[in-house]
């Protein structure tokens, strides 16, 4: 296995690889002292000269930072972090008087529900079978105040996270949020008013089942009662794991259509629920964001969802996560930068100790195979991408991190490490094209 990292020149190679052809871009290069703290960015070609002469080094790949090897000068401008918040993605923009020094549009994972739903249904399972197990907890432990749900706690981490990196690199002194309340009854129903909060959908019906066969005139949503089947039973249109009882989900089929749909014999045309996850994340979450940065040494301020739509406006921008951050940032004339980064969250490893709840083949892949990691960055014959599959037989799946595939069976000598692998895959893309 091969790495840029470990040649004596590798300042200047990865130099090359990673700043090729911008020189007609207005990209930065991100500085840190020699005591490790963020200064504001310098451009390639100073870097270039800061590597070649041996004040400085490479810190890391990407973002593409160098570190200085000896004290300097350390003055600081005034650098606005604009977050757009979100369930799903987070839109990040650093931002100074002048021009836009770092941009991000960042996809957060939405597998933790599953996950979760299916690490309790094995447990359970196991319980009742002569296999290993862990018994049962009794429920004598208080839930700490404050305490979120693991899907909802893992956004929140998330978006700390993902600052305090840009923090790392930049000498941010301040970070503007965007926060909004839903009234999610309200938006369901825009007249609801008074006692109508305490009077929901369901009131006055025994339970969920009765309530939407109800709400379908006891008449299968399928054939239209053309089966002359009698039973009725309520069908999920999303897995039960994920997208719960709620009323949105469940519609009424007869017994005939409903086997039909369990043998996949026929196929619903299930209009999607549009559900309120989001806007839940944003009242729950948001504050709580606000209050757990406090600690960091920069000032901390929140903004509106309506006001980062006007702005927007104001400047004939495109909806993005990218914009909207640039708004929230405070940006309005600034010079955009040439580039954004893109990451997408991953999944760090596997630990379930079974392929499934009734296999007994253990899941003990390797975590490494001919010294690489899935996940991990690499290069083949001049294109950069992610291994998302190995082979024993030495012989990887590699991709962009969109998925495309750049070769489904790339032979591992081929390859030359760039970036071990992380739960953040990040990539450059050079010349966005701004608003």
């Amino acid at each position: 296995m091969t790495s840029h990292y470990n040649s004596p020149d590798a300042a200047q190679v990865i130099m090359t690889a990673t700043l090729k052809g911008e020189q007609n871009l207005r990209v930065s290069v991100y500085v840190l002292n020699k005591r490790g703290e963020p200064l504001m960015p310098c451009s390639p070609r100073t870097a270039r000269l800061l590597l070649k002469s041996g004040d400085a080094k490479v810190f890391q790949r990407t973002p593409f930072t160098i570190k200085l090897q000896r004290a300097t000068g350390e003055a600081l401008q005034k650098v606005n972090l604009g977050v757009d918040s979100g369930y799903l993605n987070i839109g990040l923009s650093a931002t100074t008087d002048r021009r836009e020094l770092f941009a991000a549009d960042v996809n957060l994972r939405d597998d933790m529900v599953k996950l979760n739903s299916e690490r309790r249904t094995y447990r359970r399972s196991r319980r009742h079978r002569k296999i290993w197990h862990r018994e049962p907890r009794f429920l004598n432990r208080r839930k700490p105040s404050g305490w979120f749900a693991p899907s909802i706690q893992h956004k929140l981490d998330s978006h700390v996270k993902l600052i305090e990196r840009v923090h790392a690199i930049l000498p941010v002194s301040n970070v503007t949020i965007e926060v909004a309340a839903f009234d999610i009854q309200k938006i369901i129903d825009p007249a609801i008013s008074g006692i109508g909060y305490q009077n929901g959908e369901q009131k006055g019906f025994w339970n969920v089942r009765e309530y939407v066969l109800y709400r379908d005139g006891h008449r299968c949503t399928h054939c239209n009662g053309m089966s002359k089947d009698p039973i009725l039973e309520v069908h999920h249109k999303e897995s039960r794991q994920t997208g719960g009882d709620r009323p949105e989900n469940l519609r009424t089929l007869c017994k005939t259509c409903h086997a039909k749909v369990t043998t996949g014999d026929i196929k619903l045309k299930n209009k999607a629920s549009r559900g309120f996850k989001a806007e839940t994340f944003m009242t729950m979450v948001c504050w709580k964001l606000i209050e757990r940065l406090q600690t960091m040494k920069c000032m901390i301020g929140h903004t509106y969802g309506y006001l980062t739509k006007l702005g927007r406006k104001q400047l004939n921008m495109p909806k993005s996560h990218i914009n909207d951050a640039f708004v929230i940032s405070g940006g309005t004339i600034q010079e955009r930068s040439a580039d954004m980064f893109g990451m997408q969250q991953v999944r760090k490893c596997n630990r379930k100790l079974f392929k499934g709840d009734h296999s007994h083949i253990r899941n003990t892949a390797p975590r490494e195979l001919f010294g690489y990691r899935r996940y991990d960055k690499v290069d083949f014959n001049g294109a950069a991408g992610f291994i998302f599959g190995r082979r024993s037989s030495g012989y990887f799946d590699i991709r962009s991190l969109d998925g495309t595939k750049i070769h489904a069976s790339a032979k591992h000598t081929d390859l030359v490490l760039l970036e071990r692998a992380s739960s953040l895959l990040i990539v450059r893309r050079i010349a966005r094209i701004a608003a």
